[in-house]
Formats: C-alpha cells, sequence, structure tokens
C-alpha cells in the first residue's frame, strides 16, 4: 500500500490563490510531491499561477528555495582550501562576460565555479559560446571541476550537474508553457536553489533591465535583485548585485564563435568599452566578497596575466585556445541610408535576429551554428556616414537574413544628435 501524504495539493494551492501564506511543512511538501511525480503538472502550474497573481512572502521564498535544494545533492567546496566565488546573469544581448571575468577573477588564487547555461530564445548561451573552440567540453565530472579549481587554473566554466535541484527543472520546464516564467518569487527561487546547492562561498548577481533583458522594467528588476540577495544572504552565502542596463547590446559581437573573439580582445588589454567596464565591475565586487578589494583587476588584465589564465582554463577543458574559430559562409552588410549619429539600437530586436541567423534556439534540443550572429560596427552616440556600414549578419544559409532584417525593421535609427546615456552598472544591491 502507498503512504499516506501529509498535505493535499488542492489545499496549497487554495491558500496561495486566497493571498494567504503557504505553511512551511506544506510547501515543503509541494515541492517534494511534485519532484516524485505524486502532485500533478497540471496542479503545480495551478499553484505557480496563484504565486504569479498573489505573490510570497520572503520566508515563503525562502522556504521555497530550500525545498528545491532538498530535492537533489548539494555541493561543498571547503577542500579546496581557497575562497569560491561564483557570478549569474539573468542574461541579455550580447553577454559574453563571463568569458573574460572567471579567468581574470582566478588571476587573484580565487577559485570560480562558474556552472553555466545554454541560450533559449533571444538569449545566448555561455556554454554555447565556448563550444566554438575546438575541442571544448562543458560536461566535467565534480572530481574533473574540482581539480581544476584546486590547481593553478582556478576557474571552471561547464554545464551543472542533473544532481542540482532536480525539482528546478521540472518547474521551470513547466512555467516555460504556463504563462507564469516572470513571476518574481519563482525566478529567484530557481536561480538560487542552483546557486547555493553549488556550494560557493559568495556569489554576486548581474541582474540587467531594459529592452533587451528578461526584466525590462528597472523597478521589477529591483525587487528580483533584492530577493535573491536576501535568499543568498539567508542561506550564508555573501551575495550582491550590481543592477545593469541591457537596453542596447553589449559590446559589438552577438552571438557564439563572434562572442568568443570579442573576449579574447578583452582579455588582450582592447575590446569594446562597456565589455571591459562590465567585467571590470563585477571581479572588483567579486573579489571583494572574496577579501580581496584592493585587487588590481584592470592591471591584470592589460598585462596578460588573464590572457594566460583563460589559456589554461581552455585548455585544461581540452580545447585550443590557438584554434581558428567558426566563419560564416554568407553575410549581408547593412549601411546608413544618411549621416548622422546613431541615436538608438534597441537589444531584443538584434536578439531575435542573431536568433533567427542561428546563434539561438527555439527548443532547448535546437543545436546552434557557432559561425552565425551579427557584428556592429557603430553604436548609439558614434557618428555615421551615409553608405557606411552600421551591422553585419552572418549565417551559413543566405535564406535567414530575410527574417533577420524583418525583426530589425524599427530597431535602429540614425538622427542628427547623440542620444543622452545612463551608466551602465546603475545600482549595487546588497542585504
Amino acid at each position: 500500500m502507498s503512504a499516506v501524504e501529509p498535505f493535499d495539493a488542492v489545499d496549497v494551492i487554495r491558500a496561495k490563490r486566497d493571498g494567504g501564506a503557504v505553511p512551511e511543512d506544506a510547501l515543503r511538501w509541494m515541492v517534494d510531491a511534485y519532484t516524485r511525480g505524486y502532485v500533478s503538472d497540471a496542479q503545480m502550474a495551478s499553484f505557480a499561477m496563484a504565486v504569479f497573481q498573489r505573490g510570497m512572502e520572503r520566508d515563503e521564498i525562502r522556504v521555497l528555495t530550500d525545498a528545491m535544494i532538498a530535492t537533489g545533492e548539494r555541493m561543498s567546496f571547503a577542500s579546496l582550501g581557497k575562497r569560491t566565488v561564483d557570478k549569474h546573469s539573468t542574461g541579455g544581448v550580447g553577454d559574453k562576460i563571463t568569458l573574460p571575468l572567471a579567468p581574470l577573477v582566478a588571476v587573484f588564487g580565487v577559485a570560480v565555479p562558474q556552472l553555466s547555461g545554454r541560450g533559449l530564445g533571444h538569449t545566448g548561451g555561455t556554454l554555447d559560446k565556448l563550444e566554438s573552440i575546438p575541442g571544448w567540453r562543458a560536461a566535467l565530472s565534480n572530481e574533473e571541476m574540482f581539480a581544476q579549481m584546486k590547481s593553478d587554473v582556478g576557474a571552471v566554466i561547464c554545464a551543472a550537474g542533473s544532481g542540482l535541484a532536480p525539482a528546478d527543472k521540472k518547474l521551470y520546464a513547466l512555467r516555460d508553457v504556463t504563462g507564469t516564467v516572470e513571476a518574481i518569487p519563482l525566478i529567484a527561487s530557481s536561480i538560487m536553489s542552483k546557486k547555493i546547492a553549488e556550494g560557493t562561498d559568495a556569489l554576486v548577481l548581474d541582474v540587467k533591465f531594459g529592452s533587451g533583458a528578461f526584466m525590462q522594467d528597472i523597478d521589477r528588476a529591483r525587487e528580483l535583485a533584492r530577493t535573491m540577495v536576501a535568499l543568498g544572504t539567508d542561506s550564508g552565502v555573501a551575495t550582491t548585485a550590481l543592477l545593469t542596463d541591457m537596453n542596447v547590446p553589449l559590446g559589438r559581437a552577438i552571438g557564439n564563435a563572434n562572442e568568443v573573439r570579442e573576449s579574447v580582445e578583452v582579455l588582450a588589454g582592447a575590446g569594446p568599452a562597456d565589455i571591459r567596464e562590465l567585467t571590470v565591475a563585477l571581479a572588483r565586487e567579486m573579489l571583494a566578497l572574496a577579501g580581496q578589494p584592493d585587487a588590481d583587476v584592470e592591471a591584470a588584465l592589460d598585462d596578460g596575466r588573464a590572457m594566460d589564465q583563460w589559456n589554461a582554463m581552455i585548455r585544461a577543458q581540452d580545447g585550443d585556445p590557438d584554434a581558428a574559430l567558426p566563419t560564416a559562409r554568407e553575410t549581408h552588410v547593412v549601411t546608413a541610408s544618411q549621416s548622422g549619429v546613431v541615436t538608438r539600437m534597441e537589444a531584443l530586436p538584434f536578439g531575435i535576429a542573431a536568433w533567427r541567423l542561428g546563434a539561438g534556439r527555439a527548443r532547448a534540443e535546437d543545436p546552434v551554428i557557432h559561425a552565425a550572429g551579427i557584428d556592429l560596427h557603430v553604436k548609439p552616440g558614434e557618428a555615421v556616414a551615409a553608405g557606411q556600414p552600421v551591422f553585419t549578419l552572418s549565417a551559413e544559409d543566405p535564406a535567414r537574413f530575410a527574417r533577420a532584417l524583418e525583426a530589425l525593421e524599427g530597431a535602429w535609427e540614425v538622427g542628427a544628435e547623440a542620444p543622452a546615456s545612463g551608466p551602465l552598472v546603475r545600482e549595487r544591491i546588497t542585504a
């Protein structure tokens, strides 16, 4: 005979539907019962919608997150003999910051366990970018990951194992098809359950707002950042967040292989100013949490130490940092119809266009085309002459250009005056 369940899913759903707080034991049971299949997808979808509409109190979100962690393994890096610090970005267009950031922080003897994911829709995935490098592999065992961090390499960027917060994987897939992705308690618990289970000492969150961000409204992005910082702090993980602008694509490359090229430029002490600025800001934040607030991260970029660390990190995962990266067979250049200044370049349409070129995927099982993407020749505030290239589309199949160009209609413009611009890093949020 099957065991008698201590709670009923309908009672939990009703409690949240009616605006109440779900008791801790009932909420923990709901997550566990869903993970083992007792609570159905239909019931959990109803609960997720109730959370979307009614929200959750801070303590409820803490319990939900802890319950999700409890469905899987919990890692510990205590045996490394080093401080560990991780970074998570909520995602955007041209956001390749993890690539130069992880080796830069590792220069200072800090271990960086960067468990990353793949892209879906208009936001790119760190693993997809790195798989542009011949031979590089994302799948590492826990033993390989620990050995790489304990060694002089220090940093590891790899896929998260299936053992971390399996409840999140199941719930995320359900949220994706039930219109509940945007619920802040569910976003926060999804991200933080994996990061806390990972076992890092400290965590820096890059929470983006604007056209190309998951949270387009800055107030909603701030609420999400504060919720996640509270979750980390309550769980004993030193956590801070930077609120950063994603109205314009980051850097000048959007795709996979071209974003790796741009990351290497930054590691060589050059590259776009915004990529370098955000890399430096996040590195300083990570190192401050690791007890090194005075680390000279800009010097490590300029003198080649970060590049050496990058090469070691790529080789440790069987990649060849000196190998040629994929290039597309077909390109299409878009030029300016008039002279002036680029006044607008919305991030989201450029992300969608790169996705349609093959740089992203519509379904988790779809392959990406590493050579596909967009290279920006000018950005807002920069002058352009009539007939001068504004951006170049790259694809393996020229038939993809039409739909990419369709996504970009009205997404950029050239005018007479440079637009007003705010700071890239808008706020720092702490507990």
